[in-house]
């Protein structure tokens, strides 16, 4: 290893370890924070709570790792910048590439051991952390008792509205579901509701006290004869007091602290198991599929339809021809009401069906995403490593700063940009809105140009941005001139021979090209077209006419492209805010006329940029034509691209009619 690379390295290696375990810290910190409601008042020792953080620390690797990385680039090379040490190595010959080559080999080595790490280890911590916490809850069950849901305690399902006291001891309109025993353990039948209740009990006691106030006891009755049920008869009796005895011996004797129960759990698999779960999973989707089409076509009752004669005098049947007639007319009048009975009962009772296999599916599809996910995840963390040390590499060069300062800054707001994208796009994935697979990968995608972007301006030895690029097209949009430009407002006050002077000696009356320009402007907006000027004696080429008209036409479609653009969003909004307030024949006028706006604004943004191919072809400045990525962006933006679009043809134009002045 050269003393260069080996220099880089360890500087680079310091600052990674120390941010390393700083972030690690905190997030240590944070998940205690998180689930100090699950350790405190336990009475758990010591061993206990350290092996809950250390099955928890694996699980914020994902977290740690490529924020340590973007971080430590940005601040070791952002140092480098400023100390000059760039430079110096740029005065030797060595090139940004050539400096970032030794450490990108440890990169694309740690991103290798992340991911193996997240491969083997992190389901390892995932399953571990997730059984010690239930075997924790089970400890002290009264500890967990939650507000605004049902918490099960032993063989009761206890929700209450609120909780008081310095213990959370008192309990505001409280809803009890007793769990039936023996043949009835699937049912509720018996219920409790009171208007408070107190939890009495010790953490060394077995027994937890529920003493009740002011409430009302309901007991089901079940009845044997079937139209009986239907009434749905129950016994109700009221009490001021009325005390509970839960037995907790049972839970808290028999809790095995290290305990392992559950793993079945998709971040629990690793890369083969959960390729082995997806594809059972796969098979188990289309066994579902067809046991559903099978039960769908037996309830059609097709082979029924066999029974019923259908008179060969109606019917001659051609080897070459199709019946097209009605399909009633083929059978009897006392046949047709059969088989209009028979369709409405086969209607409703598939779709009953349909509406009973609708969250089963639902649920089996989000699950089967599950486990597509967290298995390219696992994939992604280790190139999302790379990426991100290309991103802050030559962003830090180009910052020119090191230290925590600025650089923490930007390292945060880039990461925060990474983890909520992926966020979101793994929620949407989940729930079955997007491509798992695609929902996997696409932070780091979008992260991916950025760091080809900044690594070929680092490169380059250029700025962050070209301020210049952005802020002329603005300033010309909003009409922004400089303090010291020139007014041709003076023009207004010519006659028209005047001005057709400034164009044909607008040199020998000391004027600029701009100003013949702007006399040309002015004469066409008096209604002096470009043959009038030609008998009058100036001079321009013929092939300006078809540029003009080019121009034009460009100008015309991407007027209408603008306005069913506008229209189309407009009617978009509404389509939410009618669906929203719950106004469905609005909703459904909106969306249909959005994308009749929008079909057409496609088709005449389609023709503006057919005309700006022309116009760029026939100037033969085909190099001067939009980048086809901002054209691209148009589609959905084009509110913001069509401005731009508009500044450049015209300032094209402006020099296509100069160079055609003879």
């Amino acid at each position: 290893m050269k003393i260069l690379d080996r220099y880089i390295l360890t500087t680079y290696l310091k600052t990674f370890l120390s941010v390393f375990v700083i972030l690690l810290l905190i997030f240590v910190l944070q998940t205690i924070w998180l689930y100090i409601k699950e350790l405190a008042g336990k009475d758990l020792d010591m061993v206990v709570v350290f092996k809950f953080l250390a099955y928890f620390m694996p699980k914020l690797i994902p977290l740690v790792i490529p924020l340590t990385i973007l971080l430590s680039s940005i601040m070791v090379f952002g140092s480098f910048a400023e100390n000059y040490e760039f430079a110096a190595m740029k005065s030797t010959g060595i090139s940004l590439q050539r400096a970032m080559s030794g450490l990108s080999i440890f990169i694309v080595v740690l991103g290798f051991t992340t991911f193996m790490f997240s491969n083997n280890v992190i389901p390892w911590a995932e399953y571990n952390s997730l059984n010690l916490r239930k075997n924790i809850a089970k400890l002290k069950p009264a500890m967990l008792l939650a507000e605004g849901q049902f918490n099960e305690v032993g063989d009761y399902n206890i929700k209450f509205a609120s909780k008081s006291g310095d213990k959370g001891q008192y309990l505001n309109d409280v809803i009890i579901h007793i769990k039936g025993q023996g043949a009835d353990s699937r049912t509720n039948s018996q219920m409790i509701k009171s208007v408070s209740g107190e939890l009495i009990g010790k953490e060394t006691s077995n027994v937890l006290k529920l003493i009740l106030s002011d409430g009302n006891y309901y007991n089901d009755i079940y009845r044997k004869k079937p139209e009986e049920r239907n009434k749905q008869p129950f016994a109700k009796s009221t009490f001021e007091k009325y005390t509970i005895n839960i037995d907790l011996s049972q839970i808290n004797d028999n809790v095995d602290i290290d305990a392992k129960s559950d793993s079945d759990k998709y971040n629990m698999l690793n890369l083969s198991e959960l390729n082995y779960t997806i594809d059972s999973l796969t098979k188990k989707r289309n066994s579902a599929h067809k046991t559903l089409s099978k039960s769908l076509y037996q309830r059609t009752n097709i082979t029924r339809l066999k029974n019923i004669d259908v008179p060969k005098s109606k019917v001659k049947p051609k080897s070459d021809s199709i019946y097209s007639g009605e399909i009633l007319d083929l059978f009897e009048t006392k046949n047709k009401s059969q088989l209009l009975d028979l369709a409405l009962r086969n209607i409703k009772s598939t779709k009953q069906i349909i509406e009973s296999k609708q969250l089963e599916q639902k649920f089996a599809k989000s699950n089967y995403n599950k486990h597509i996910v967290s298995f390219h995840e696992k994939l992604a963390l280790g190139f999302a490593c790379v990426i991100l040390f290309f991103v802050g590499a030559p962003l830090g060069a180009l910052i020119r700063k090191g230290g925590i300062g600025l650089p923490m800054v930007i390292a945060i707001v880039l990461f925060l940009a990474y983890h909520f994208i992926g966020i979101f796009a793994i929620n949407s994935a989940k729930s079955g809105d997007f491509n798992p697979i695609l929902a996997s990968w696409f932070s780091t995608l979008v992260m991916f140009p950025l760091g080809l972007f900044l690594t070929k301006r680092a490169t380059e030895d250029k700025g962050l941005f070209e301020m210049g690029n952005i802020i002329e097209p603005l300033k010309k949009i909003f009409n922004i001139k400089p303090k010291d430009s020139v007014s041709y407002k003076f023009l207004s006050k010519y006659s028209n021979e005047e001005l057709i002077n400034v164009v044909k000696q607008y040199e020998s009356l000391g004027h600029s090209e701009n100003t013949r320009y702007e006399a040309i402007k002015t004469l066409n907006a008096r209604g002096v077209n470009i043959d009038e000027m030609r008998n009058q004696g100036v001079s321009i080429r013929t092939a300006f006419d078809a540029s003009k008209t080019m121009f034009n036409n460009y100008i015309a479609h991407s007027k209408f492209a603008i306005v069913l653009y506008g229209i189309g969003v407009v009617l978009l909004v509404l389509f939410f805010v009618f669906k929203n307030n719950k106004m469905p024949s609005l909703q459904a006028a909106s969306i249909q006329l959005s994308a009749v706006a929008l079909f057409l604004f496609i088709i005449y943004y389609l023709k503006s940029i057919f005309n700006l191919n022309r116009f760029y072809s026939h100037i033969n400045k085909k190099v001067k034509m939009p980048h086809i990525i901002l054209l691209i962006i148009g589609v959905p933006l084009y509110m913001l691209v069509y401005p731009f679009l508009n500044v450049k043809i015209n300032e094209d134009l402006k020099q296509n009619c100069l160079d055609s002045l003879k």
